[in-house]
């Protein structure tokens, strides 16, 4: 019997929003098939780099909002989580806290010293405590 999907996770990096369009339009895609809820996230650097920025978290909470709203609505309402520190930790670590069942994230293609260090996605996809769907960038 498969398993049942229930809650979907989609973290966004706002600093690069074409690449992330794929991953949310099938994140929300998938929970709208699957009647699950999703949730859209992004986690936001320790030290903002621009110093006009006051409060990080409302900031980045206020792009994300603007990312969904820019986007069809739909019979699903995601729900919106804004985290600070380093991203392939914290999607970790926001799966495991949320019980995600899915992980929907883009993969960009790697370049030669990400497959020296590593990308955020192979660290998802290897440490996440769910499955983790990755949509390739064109």
């Amino acid at each position: 019997m498969p398993r049942q999907t229930r809650t979907i996770l989609c973290p966004v990096n706002l600093r690069h929003l074409k690449l992330e369009q794929n991953a949310y339009e099938e994140a929300f895609e998938m929970a709208t098939r699957r009647n699950a809820e999703l949730i859209v996230a992004t986690i936001a650097p320790e030290m903002e780099r621009n110093l006009n920025i006051r409060d990080a978290e409302a900031y980045w909470q206020e792009e994300l909002k603007k990312f969904v709203r820019a986007n069809p609505p739909g019979p699903v309402k995601p729900r919106l989580i804004v985290r600070k520190g380093a991203v392939h930790r914290a999607i970790v670590k926001l799966a495991i806290e949320e019980k995600v069942d899915l992980i929907v994230m883009e993969a960009a293609n790697p370049r030669i010293q990400d497959y020296l260090l590593g990308t955020t996605a192979s660290h998802v996809a290897a440490h996440a405590p769910c499955s983790v769907y990755l949509v390739r960038t064109p």
